[in-house]
This record gives structure tokens, sequence and C-alpha cells, in this order.
């Protein structure tokens, strides 16, 4: 990953910036987590603008192409754990575009998806910005007064109460110069794709796979040379209310750092390149009686990891895997603790004391990390964890919470928390929080996290109290 250096500089001439909005709330980011965000808010009461660099909102689970939600429920299947948003974005949808998988994963059509968040977001009165870039912030004090966006109507200044940074790689709290860090192990991101063809189920038995192994990365193991393509692990689905199509994520790139701009659109380049040969690899060594085609390119790299930043408390990952629970509790969670290699392959590590470690040359081992540390196999284990407000606090400036991926976290902890059924729920504490904060005229800092977690859960959230 190479350093950012500028060799030279310009003067940008002073000008008037117009003010195009003015907002109690303004959340920067249209992923899941900023749109959830920003309606957890407008239906608090709060007035509320939301500003997205491309044509639609949902981030990764729509123009990522990466369109899961993981369970609601712990890992006994009958304890609902998550609700809100997340559930009730995905019940809105017609049922032919969402499905349920077996270990009740949620599945959808995120084009669906694209419409419904369009919906959601207008029913809560919030006034929306698409193709709009966030291009800079102001501040006195300890305080962010303004936010600077560009369009098609040129430079605009957005005024806010509250700001929430939903950029993913924490576009703001960069320029705010908060404190941030990388993890030892950038993961690397996946360029999804939707791959008409069957996965020619029929042919596991030929290269060694259990029945739940996908064939492709098998394939890439075997072939992938031929075409260009490095061992690689991955995983896919059909997609609900499509024939014969599913999205596919076996095409990681691996050395780059998606939060700056040459190596985002390098990575994206890579990306796309992959697509095309896993496409010719499966034309020529898949199933000859199938039509193999490139349906759909994500026009969003999934990016899983860059920069986070220091909040008053660090996720930590033994602290979930023991299942700690807290009085400002703003999420639940099952999702595994799963950490993709910078380009080895990936590792799992589960709440029962599981651990596997399968390697992009297609081995696979079986550990317990319980047993490892000497703690106890028998007895009662947690069936989900959950997570405290205080990670989301930062304490450089009164009126900002910085929401998604950037979220401080131990390398562990984040490869759990970086899921979209997670982060979803972080999105909407974010929102609840900044009503708080201009609602009462407090600092984030000072802000109760108890009423937060009381708030979402009489907002729908399941089980937060």
């Amino acid at each position: 990953m190479r350093e950012k250096v500028a060799s030279s500089y310009v003067i940008e001439p002073e000008r008037r910036i117009p003010v195009i909005c003015e907002a109690d709330v303004c959340v920067v980011g249209g992923s899941a987590t900023g749109v959830f965000a920003a309606v957890r808010a407008a239906r608090l009461g709060a007035k509320v603008v939301i500003i997205e660099c491309q044509n639609s909102f949902g981030g990764v689970a729509t123009n990522g192409l990466v369109s899961v939600w993981h369970s609601f429920y712990d890992l006994s299947g009958k304890k609902q754990i998550i609700a809100g948003l997340s559930e009730e974005v995905l019940s809105r949808l017609p049922e032919t575009d969402r499905s349920q998988g077996p270990d009740l994963s949620n599945f959808f059509n995120p084009n669906e998806l694209k419409i419904e968040l369009d919906a959601l977001l207008k029913e809560a009165g919030v006034r929306i910005y698409l193709h709009t870039l966030y291009a800079g912030i102001a501040c006195e004090g300890g305080r962010i007064t303004t936010v600077f966006v560009e369009n098609k109507d040129g430079r605009g200044a957005i005024k806010a109460g509250f700001f929430i940074d939903a950029t993913g790689d924490g576009d703001l709290c960069r320029d705010l110069g908060i404190e941030s860090y990388l993890n030892p192990n950038v993961q690397p991101p996946s360029a999804v794709f939707m791959m008409q063809g069957t996965r020619d189920e029929a042919r596991k038995r030929e290269y060694g796979l259990r029945p739940n192994d996908d064939i492709v990365p098998a394939m890439i193991r075997r072939y992938g040379k031929e075409f260009g393509l490095e061992p690689d692990w991955g995983w896919d689905n059909f997609i609900p209310g499509l024939n014969n199509i599913h999205f596919r994520a076996d095409t990681h790139v691996f050395g780059l750092n998606c939060a700056h701009a040459d190596e985002l659109t390098e990575a994206e380049i890579i990306g796309r390149e992959k697509m095309r040969k896993v496409i010719r690899m499966m034309r020529k060594y898949g199933n000859p009686d199938e039509v193999y085609a490139l349906v759909n390119v994500c026009s969003y790299i999934g990016i899983r990891d860059s920069y986070h930043f220091r909040t008053k408390q660090r996720a930590d990952h033994m602290d979930m895997l023991m299942g700690k629970r807290y009085g400002d509790v703003i999420l639940n969670g099952t999702y595994d603790i799963d950490v993709h290699q910078a380009d080895t392959g990936i590792q799992f590590m589960r709440l029962n004391g599981e651990c596997i470690t399968e390697g992009a040359d297609g081995s696979r081992t079986v550990t317990n990390w319980r047993r490892d540390m000497g703690l106890s196999c028998d007895g009662e284990m947690p069936t989900y964890y959950s997570l405290p407000f205080g990670v989301l606090v930062q304490e450089k400036y009164e009126n900002l919470i910085a929401a998604g991926r950037m979220i401080n976290a131990t390398q562990e902890a984040f490869g759990a928390l970086r899921v979209m059924v997670n982060l979803n729920q972080i999105g909407e504490a974010a929102g609840v929080a900044a009503y708080i904060a201009v609602n009462e005229s407090k600092a984030v800092q000072n802000i109760d996290g108890v009423k937060v977690a009381q708030l979402l859960s009489k907002g729908g959230s399941a089980n937060i109290c």
C-alpha cells in the first residue's frame, strides 16, 4: 500500500458557497447504514438530509451486489435478536424477491432493495441528494457547522446541528483529524458479480468437495492459472426472483487500500478483469450444456476494511465471544468472527468454540479456540453477542458520530461487526443518538447510552433492552 505524497499545490480562490440545505441532522453516505440512521432520526422528529455519491442507496447491499443480511436469530434459531429497519425493509419486499436460507440468512433482489430504500426515505420525510459528493467540512471550536458537497448544481453547503459520517472509510473523520489506524491485516475487498449458469453441483465429487462446498473456487485452483487468476476463495447464492442467476464473490483484490483514490480505481478495474476471467474459465471447463454469462457487475466494490477511528470504547472480540451484556446495548449478532487474510484464506471463530481455517489452496483445519485458551468447553455457551453505545462515541467533536465499517474494534471483533446486518443496527443507533443530541442540546459525549438503547427498542429493535 503506497503512501500518498502531493508533489505540488495550487491555491483554490476564495468564493461564496450557497447554502442548499439546513437540517437538524446531516447523514453523509447512503449505504443501508446511512439510510437507517437517517430514517431513525427522522421518525423521531428530526429534520434530516442524506447525501450519496452514487445513483441509488444501499451501498454494498445494492451497488455492491452482496444481497444478503445474515440471521436475525440467536444460534438456537428460536430467539429473535435483530429486528428494526432490517426486518421492516425485507418484509416490505415482494415474497418473490426475498428468501431465507437454511441458516436463517436473508437473501434479496438488490434492485428491489434500491427502490424500497427510496420509498423508506421519502416516507420519513428525509431530504435526498443523489449523485452528490462530500467535498469538505467546516467547524467552529469543537462543533461541525457545515459540510460542502459537489453535484450537478456545482458546489453547495449543507448546515446541520449534528452530522453522521456513514462514508465507510470515515471521510469526515479523516478531514477532522480524528486519530485513525489500520488493522495489521487489512481484509481484501471482493468485486461481486451476477453470473448466469448453474454451480455445477453434479461435478462436486470429481473435485473432492463436500455437499456445501462451492465448485467455482475449486475450478479456480485447478484452472485459474491458465486465465491469470490466483488461488481464491469465496461464496455465492441464487438471487430471489431470478432464474439460474446467482451472485459470485470469488474475486478478492489483494494488496490495495481502497480508502485511497488511485488504489480504489485499480481495485475496481482488477475486480472486473477477474470477473471476465472467471466467466471464460467456466465457458471452457464448466458444464458444456450451460450458457455462462456475466449478467451484472457491481458498481461499487465490496470493501471490507480500511481506516478505523478511535472512540471512547473499543469493541473487543473476547467480550463478544464470551457473550458480555451491556445496559447501553445497540447491537446484537451471531455472525462469526470472519477474518479474510491478506491473500492466504479465511478464518472463522464461532461462539461455540469452533475455529475453522480455510486456505486459498483448498485446505481446511478445525480447532477449538476455547480449548486452546484453557477455557471450558462444557456447559452453556452464549448464543449471541452484543455491542455497547460507547464504541460509537469519539471524543473530539460534540456533534459527530461515525457509523459503519470504520468502527473502533480489534481485528477479530471487526471481522464479525463489519457485515451488513450488524452495520445496519449501528446506523439505527447513530440516528437515535443524533436525534437525542439535537433534541436535548447535548454533546454526543454526554448522551445517555441507556436512553439510546431504550429508544431503539421502542422503535422496533428486538431484545435490545
